[in-house]
């Protein structure tokens, strides 16, 4: 079964609390640390959600939502539609569960994800992205039982999402701005529903790849425009339009959106590999590589490193100095 979202214009802070409570150790609370590129003039710090258990900040919302739900609704199971992250947050709790879980993922899914879904007790089906695209859409698979857990645009994961925040204002009060991969809008609005409520004036800035960013025009048109998307390595993030259901939410609470080239994200990962032993996937490097285009200013950035999944072979390109 599914059901339809009806999202507030920001996540409430009784719900990111409640969320706090109930994954509280069933996630890891990750590090915030400093980044030293060279000659950057201002402070860049790394949220480490590559950390994870499962390598990606999905384990929070994946958490809140399935212990959350009645009993009930999960007794033939849980699916959900993920390129590999949401599918490892899901598996891992339905797996601490003890339910069944499936889940349905685009053709370009790399293979280090897909072995981790198996690997973590679930199954996966594989399907075109733009079929892929309309099981988001939609919130339904034909001929699938249990309940549906969207990767992006339920209330419970995203106020999973959002206790992110609430770790960076912990360990860094006084932060000006924080960048956050965009790929659906779920960890963005969450992020920035937590950052907005204590720290007003803090600015929130989404991070895009080239290939396939529809939010920066959104944004700058004021409504959803379509985009022509093109698969790369940068596989967690992007799409070809913004979700009719996260518009609204997104685009109250993002400042702007900074788009990277692939070039750029592949530095940022093989920096991060080299200076700090950071391993991020495309998506998370994609904020370090914002914030060194200085267009989020020069204050204290903190960078979210969203995940750490990316299949060996490409991230061995990077550290070539190629772009996978």
């Amino acid at each position: 079964m599914s059901l339809t979202p009806k999202l507030p214009l920001i996540i409430p802070l009784n719900e990111i609390k409640e969320a706090q409570q109930r994954i509280k150790g069933k996630i890891n609370r990750t590090p915030l640390v400093r980044f030293y590129p060279d000659s950057f003039p201002g402070e860049i710090y790394l949220k480490l959600e590559n950390l994870q258990p499962i390598g990606s900040f999905k384990l929070r919302g994946a958490s809140n939502i399935l212990n959350a739900a009645d009993k009930n609704l999960l007794n033939d199971g849980v699916y959900t539609a993920s390129a590999g992250n949401m599918a490892q947050g899901v598996a891992w709790t339905a797996r601490t569960m003890n339910i069944p879980c499936t889940v349905i993922v685009p053709d370009h899914a790399p293979q280090t994800k897909l072995d981790a879904i198996t690997r973590l007790g679930a199954r996966y089906i594989k399907i075109p992205f733009s079929d892929w695209w309309q099981v988001l859409v939609t919130r339904k698979f034909e001929g699938m039982k249990g309940l549906f857990v969207h990767p992006v645009s339920d209330l419970k994961v995203i106020a999973g999402n959002a206790t992110i925040g609430m770790e960076i204002l912990e360990d860094l009060p006084d932060v000006d701005a924080v960048i956050v991969p965009y790929g659906g809008g779920g960890l963005i609005s969450g992020i920035a529903s937590a950052v907005k409520t204590l720290k007003p004036g803090t600015k929130v800035f989404a991070s895009e790849v080239e290939t396939a960013a529809p939010l920066a025009p959104s944004l700058a048109k004021g409504e959803p425009v379509k985009i022509e998307y093109a698969p790369s390595f940068v596989d967690g993030m992007g799409s070809g339009s913004i979700l009719a259901e996260m518009w609204e939410l997104v685009s109250g609470l993002v400042d702007d959106s900074i788009v990277i080239s692939l070039q750029h994200i592949a530095d940022a990962i093989k920096l991060l590999a080299e200076r700090s032993r950071v391993i991020a996937e495309g998506a998370g490097g994609s904020s370090v590589a914002a914030a060194l285009t200085g267009k989020a200013g020069t204050g204290k950035i903190v960078c979210v490193i969203s995940g750490g999944n990316i299949d060996a072979v490409k991230l061995t390109k990077i550290l070539e100095g190629k772009v996978p």
